[in-house]
């Protein structure tokens, strides 16, 4: 806890200097709640629960529950889809959702147990109809031992009875020899939720499948900017170099336009530029002349060197495309009003300490951000020191981030 006071009195001295956001949740090490305290001892005992092996990546609200997933890394994860209470306490135990039973899948399975079980999660999306959409990888050990215990799956809640709608499975047609697929974002409105579309970036093929919820159909769309950039591959957080070759990853949705359809911005995670493309397109794709429709995907530009961004978002009320930056340690912004260069980008706030390697980002329906950092390249290539602040979770109000930026209207 001592850890906890430290980066909040910190987090108090930078904000004389600029608005930064508030540290709402930190641990050292992750802990679940558990249905006994027979079980916990029992997993550990076992090996199926390693907590050093537990790293939380994404997250997303809805009501008074915060969404925080914990991929199948390494072994002894015990549940990747977890939540956490808003107003509870800032090291709280993660609560597994729907429960424990659907998310207690051993790395060696060879099939899951139930089809609300839940196997590897990344990011989750939660949507304006009170529905929760998660991205199952279905593959656990992911740095050990891979083991693809059921193929990667979209898995809808209703978020009013905490229980599954539907699971659907990527076909064989959306997924390709290296496909890796750890992100989801839903373009729905609350008036027509039957006809949701869902968009699934392939990081490791470097593609994007897109879904329809009315037609339960999913197909790939390819494109040259889905690829990541040669030049932009490498990374240096915390004085740990590395090298990645992610494709595109990061999607963020606007609000519909004049035909209804929304713009989807997007980027690769080893690249340093943004790109866009209409949902019409997305949408329609089999049916349209794929060499025309190659000119209808466009580059906004580039937001200058060692800008690499993992998550974005949109943020409605303000027209701002919020995005992390994983190399300078923050959070970076652009107004869609305003021409895409790297002055019209700033960098909101960045702290070694504070905000190493932000991972993942969303903006709630009450205008307020959210922002995990994890560590993840010392928890990949090195250790973490379970001394150590090594999770944290902040909040602040978007209004209140860009004031005074070029970000503001």
């Amino acid at each position: 806890m001592r850890a906890i006071s430290v980066i909040v009195v910190l987090a108090g001295v930078l904000s004389c200097r600029a608005a930064t956001p508030d540290l709402r949740f930190g641990w050292n090490e992750v802990d679940y709640v558990w249905d006994s305290p027979t079980q916990r001892e029992s997993a550990i005992k076992s090996r199926h629960f390693l907590p050093e092996h537990n790293l939380p990546l994404g997250l997303a609200r809805w009501k008074n529950k915060l969404f925080v997933t914990v991929p199948r890394w390494k072994s002894g994860v015990v549940s990747s889809l977890n939540y956490v209470d808003i107003d509870g306490a800032k090291d709280q135990p993660l609560k597994p959702y729907p429960s424990l039973k659907d998310n207690y899948v051993e790395d060696t399975a060879k099939e899951i147990p139930s089809n609300s079980s839940i196997v590897s999660v990344f990011r989750v999306f939660v949507d304006a109809c009170d529905r929760l959409w998660v991205m199952d990888s279905g593959l656990a050990d992911i740095l050990g031992s891979p083991n693809q215990i059921t193929g990667p799956s979209i898995v809808i809640f209703d978020l009013n009875t905490d229980k599954l709608l539907h699971r659907y499975y990527l076909k064989v047609t959306d997924m390709k020899e290296d496909s890796f697929f750890a992100n989801i974002i839903v373009d729905v409105d609350n008036a027509t939720c039957d006809n949701a579309f869902a968009y699934i970036p392939d990081l490791g093929g470097y593609g994007v499948v897109v879904y329809s919820l009315k037609q339960d159909d999913s197909w790939r769309v390819s494109h040259h900017y889905f690829h990541f950039e040669p030049l932009a591959g490498s990374f240096n957080v915390s004085g740990i170099e590395f090298h990645w070759t992610d494709g595109v990853f990061g999607l963020a949705l606007s609000e519909p336009r004049e035909n209804g359809y929304r713009t989807m911005f997007f980027h690769a995670f080893a690249s340093t530029k943004e790109f866009c493309v209409s949902t019409e397109l997305l949408r329609n794709y089999t049916h349209i002349d794929k060499n025309e429709a190659f000119h209808d995907f466009k580059l906004l530009g580039d937001r200058g060197e060692g800008t690499q961004a993992s998550a974005s978002f949109y943020d409605i009320s303000t027209n701002v495309l919020f995005y992390t930056q994983v190399n300078r340690d923050g959070i970076g912004c652009w107004n869609s009003n305003k021409p895409y260069t790297p002055e019209n980008n700033p960098l909101l706030f960045s702290d070694a300490e504070l905000y190493e390697f932000p991972n993942d980002l969303k903006v709630d329906d009450e205008g307020t951000l959210w922002l995990l950092t994890d560590k993840l390249p010392r928890f990949v290539y090195r250790s973490l020191d379970s001394n150590e602040l090594n999770y944290m979770i902040y909040s602040i109000k978007t209004k209140d981030l860009i004031k005074g930026t070029p970000c503001e209207n």
